[in-house]
């Protein structure tokens, strides 16, 4: 998949560091409007994650998985 979750974080970080930049800030209403795109990015995550839940399946790629972390040692 091409852009996942750390993709959306990204530019989330990149719209905040836009807007404290001194010599050029963001515009606020772009500002708000990649903010709504990253919401529903975001609520739509969730429900693939409900989905997940209830069928068992192995998701899109767009939230990252990682494997699970090893037991402990004995």
């Amino acid at each position: 998949m091409k852009n996942q979750m750390v993709d959306l974080r990204n530019h989330l970080f990149a719209a905040l560091e836009a807007l404290h930049d001194q010599d050029k800030p963001m515009e606020i209403e772009r500002a708000k409007a990649i903010a709504d795109v990253g919401r529903v990015l975001v609520e739509t995550a969730k429900v693939e994650v409900a989905f997940l839940n209830v069928t068992g399946g192995d998701g899109t790629g767009f939230i990252e998985s990682t494997p699970a972390l090893p037991g402990p040692r004995s």
